[in-house]
């Protein structure tokens, strides 16, 4: 019987001592770019995780204690897994292994009580923010025990976001401006918000959360600004090809500073009439900051409902006569004042896209056929007869 060969260890080929060197010198390289990448990461501004405002602070504070109640299960799970891993490895003699092994009421106490106890937690923390930092309910505080002195009056915005620029209205200053947003520092600010074409979203990281903006819609937003300086405001909802580019300013300001800036819009400001808004709602990009020094009265409030345009139906007036028990056959009358939606498409105004089934039509593209442009992709002067039927109306 033949007697097996002494187990030996393999003897290193010559071929890995030669990679030896060539894999240290990547691991030197690699180890020296860490710092020099440090650096540069310094320099990021993680404003979400270092906000001006106190709206903002606490919404910081919530992700951190949300995240970090988390950890308290994760990290623990991740530690024990790489531990039993190690622990009872093939090669560990000294580890105790029982193939009967099937309960512990020790370990099941633990591995249940835990994660209820951070549900618990969490859905308690989660109720109290819910409440607290509703965008709807106005501010409790400046900042913390820093109460909201007796005699302060809250700024009110109306904010409108258009195709695609943002457009400010202050109502208490008669002023408004385009893509530029400022206010005091330690002064409550109430946000109005809607949109005319299609559903947007709000969003200055610095001061608050982001809130949607809808056509035919308000929406409401309390916050306030602690530092001064300058901030980036966006839009956080797509909406066409505009949408990277529609972004504004905001100003933190003392209030000194804020009372220059007031005089400024004035002194270069424009007036802002039914017929300048309806040019300005008109789809553009990469708008620049204008000021106006007055606008038309009741400009948001005809925004909102629908009916900037001269001889369309206002909603409010349209929701009176719904309560009232409905115009009848009258109301027959009112179709044409009624239709929103296909507006820009009648008036050669409409945005470029892809698709638009609600005109009625097949999608059309910039790209041409054959060095022709392609009738069927011909746009807003497409026949409107087509049309008609797919047009979108309000009750």
């Amino acid at each position: 019987m033949a007697t097996p060969a002494p187990n030996t260890l393999p003897s290193p080929s010559p071929a890995r001592h030669r990679r030896g060197p060539a894999a240290s010198a990547r691991r030197l390289l690699q180890a020296l770019a860490l710092p020099p990448l440090f650096v540069l990461l310094s320099g990021c501004n993680l404003v979400v995780m270092n906000p001006a405002g106190d709206v903002a602070v606490q919404q910081r504070n919530l992700v951190l204690a949300s995240t970090g109640l988390m950890l308290l299960i994760i990290l623990p799970v991740i530690g024990l897994t790489l531990w039993f891993a190690w622990r009872y490895r093939a090669s560990n003699e000294n580890a105790t292994y029982d193939p009967e092994w099937h309960h512990s009421t020790q370990l099941e106490v633990v591995i249940w009580t835990a994660p209820l106890l951070i549900v618990i937690a969490l859905g308690a923390l989660t109720w109290i923010s819910t409440h607290t930092l509703d965008p709807f309910r106005p501010l409790g505080r400046l900042a913390p025990n820093r109460p909201i002195p007796a005699d302060v009056k809250p700024l009110e915005v109306e904010a409108v976001a258009l195709d695609w620029k943002w457009l400010f209205f202050y109502p208490e200053l008669g002023i408004a401006t385009v893509n530029e947003l400022a206010a005091p520092v330690d002064r409550p600010l109430s946000f109005k918000l809607t949109a005319t074409s299609v559903m947007n979203a709000f969003y200055v990281p610095a001061l608050a959360g982001m809130i949607y903006a809808m056509p035919g819609m308000e929406t409401k937003l309390h916050a306030v600004i602690n530092k001064e300086g300058v901030y980036d405001g966006l839009a956080s909802q797509y909406s066409g090809s505009g949408f990277s580019r529609m972004t504004f300013k905001f100003h933190g300001l003392s209030n000194d500073g804020f009372d220059k800036w007031v005089d400024k819009v004035k002194q270069e400001g424009a007036e802002l009439g039914r017929d300048a808004y309806l040019e300005l709602e008109k789809p553009s990009e990469a708008v620049a900051p204008r000021y106006y020094k007055s606008y038309e009265s009741g400009l948001f409030t005809a925004i909102v409902n629908l009916c900037a345009q001269p001889g369309k139906m206002c909603m409010n007036e349209m929701m009176r006569i719904d309560a009232a028990g409905g115009a009848g056959k009258d109301s027959a009358e009112n179709r044409e004042r009624l239709q929103y939606d296909n507006r820009r498409i009648l008036q050669g105004e409409e945005a470029p896209g892809a698709t638009v089934p609600a005109a009625g039509r097949a999608p059309r593209s910039e790209d041409a056929k054959d060095g022709k442009p392609d009738p069927s992709r011909s746009g807003p002067d497409m026949n409107q007869d087509k049309a008609a039927p797919a047009q979108r109306h309000h009750h």
